[in-house]
């Protein structure tokens, strides 16, 4: 590609000339660099890709794209104000703008994207769509899967992405957007159709400097939408609820309590823990994509949750404005069978195993919210501290689960460390587990606190009885929960058909490095 051509993506400020060569690709990690890059210098939290600069010219670079000029580099360089967005743009126009040639439905939330996507992409295909996911678990481009490096990919790798799909013939994507990937440009010149907010809560304060920043990212999803995209929002949010205000998109609503939200939920039972429910469409004559759907339609799903609800409820919205039968919808949802460790009920017998991230205290209080709603005996709960994620987030773990444990009859928590399943980025710092401690002490919950996993879910799995409910609780430290428990549950329980203790284990990402016997 012509270099000067495509460096009229961006807005330079300065140049520094040199011999100008065509360009073959573009690159941001110097790894990566081939004969005929074009290397983008990203300054990132732990390095500066301007430090490797000269290795990358030494590999084949023949132009950069820099914030700061380096010296006695002999390729042209090219200086941006914002090197991320320059090349989120560049990424744009080399591979022939290739979000505009799908319809792209971005999904946010503090809690839920995951499975809100997966929800979506079961129901268009189910519809017979060929489609795209992006997110935290894979990567799927039509026919082509692969493993996901980060919730929402950088900006080169996502173009790329969206490249790869208009030439598997997608037609349909649907993508997580973290606050991150936001926040750090990611999703730059990307082409949306479709916007979805689930909902916000506190989250990756350590990230973003404070709640606000966190908050103003996100939110940046819609408050940036034009007037010809989509921007399908939770009234019952309070955070979320806003932005209708906000934005100059079309505005499509959902609530279970908000009573002025353009689709309602009536008569939910929870009681087993899968939901039944009744869509209601109190604002259909008010679009023209609603014209041929119901009035109102019933929805059972087959995983659990209140949290599945809302999620369900995003998914459902979004579907509608694609015009997807209400019956195909329906299908779609009732064959859905989860997303791991999203409230993924793992084991099912005399008693219930519960696996959930329980990543934040949103995420907390949706879980256990929806265990007061179920119909069991007794309430067992392993809990893997958060490591690393800094005293703050702990805190606010520690006291959601504080909130709701006199509510569920929990007077004891039964915690770990995670030592030995997480690698250096994980570890518990002492300050973490002592401001657990100091939350659980100050609510007079009593902890017994495990430095392995397996020993915290054996001695879990030893006070769950018939009837009962184990729930696996944490991050990063419990990603091997389930494997770890269902191979105690397979020898306490020898009798019981091997397929059927593993069941939750097939096709897993998190957590396979833990054999099953």
């Amino acid at each position: 590609m012509d270099q000067i051509k495509l460096l009229q993506a961006i807005e330079v400020t300065e140049v520094r000339q040199g011999s100008i060569k065509p360009v073959n690709s573009i690159a941001y990690h110097s790894g990566l660099v081939s004969e005929g890059s074009l290397f983008v210098c990203i300054k990132g939290y732990k390095t500066d890709g301007h430090r490797y600069l000269e290795e990358a010219v030494k590999k084949g670079a023949v132009a950069a794209v820099v914030e700061d000029f380096q010296e006695e580099i002999n390729v042209p360089q090219y200086r941006v104000e914002d090197s991320r967005r320059a090349l989120a743009a560049l990424a744009d126009y080399f591979y022939d703008h290739p979000s505009k040639k799908l319809n792209l439905i971005g999904v946010t939330a503090t809690n839920g994207k995951t499975t809100t996507t997966y929800m979506i992409n079961s129901i268009l295909e189910k519809y017979g769509l060929n489609t795209g996911l992006i997110g935290t678990v894979i990567v799927k481009m039509g026919s082509i899967i692969q493993p996901a490096d980060l919730t929402t990919p950088e900006s080169l790798d996502l173009h790329r992405y969206f490249d790869q799909m208009v030439k598997q013939n997608v037609s349909h994507t649907v993508m997580e957007v973290s606050s991150s990937g936001l926040e750090l440009k990611r999703v730059g010149s990307v082409d949306f159709n479709t916007v979805v907010v689930n909902n916000i809560s506190r989250e990756h304060i350590d990230l973003h400097g404070s709640y606000e920043q966190y908050f103003a990212a996100k939110a940046s999803l819609v408050r940036d939408a034009r007037e010809d995209q989509w921007a399908v929002l939770n009234l019952d949010c309070p955070q979320t609820a806003p932005l209708v205000n906000e934005t100059k998109a079309m505005i499509f609503t959902y609530g279970l309590k908000n009573k002025a939200a353009d689709c309602l939920v009536r008569d939910l039972d929870l009681s087993t823990g899968r939901a039944s429910f009744t869509v209601e469409l109190q604002s259909k004559e008010a679009f023209k994509q609603l014209a041929s759907q119901p009035d109102s339609f019933p929805i059972e799903l087959s995983v659990l949750g209140l949290h599945s609800v809302y999620n369900a409820m995003a998914a459902i919205m979004t579907a509608l404005l694609q015009e997807i039968p209400a019956d195909s919808i329906k299908k779609a949802l009732h064959d859905f069978r989860g997303v791991e460790r999203r409230f993924e009920l793992i084991f099912e017998d005399d008693y219930k195993v519960i696996d959930d991230h329980f990543a934040n205290s949103g995420n907390i209080h949706v879980t256990l919210e929806t265990l007061q709603m179920m119909d069991y005996k007794n309430l067992t709960l392993v809990y893997a501290i958060r490591g690393s994620r800094g005293v703050t987030v702990n805190r606010e773990n520690a006291e959601a689960l504080a909130y709701w444990a006199p509510k569920l009859g929990l007077n004891k928590v039964i915690a770990t460390t995670s030592s030995g399943h997480v690698g250096e980025k994980d570890l518990v710092t002492a300050e973490e587990r002592q401001v657990f401690e100091q939350v659980m002490r100050k609510a007079a919950i009593r902890t017994e606190i495990y430095e392995q996993l397996p020993d915290a879910i054996a001695r879990g799995l030893s006070e769950t009885k018939s009837g009962d409910v184990l729930l696996l609780a944490g991050c990063q430290g419990m990603d091997y929960g389930a494997s770890v428990c269902l191979a105690q549950i397979h020898k306490l329980k020898p009798d019981l058909p091997k397929a059927k203790v593993f069941a939750a284990l097939k096709n897993r990402v998190a957590g396979v490095a833990e054999p099953a016997p």
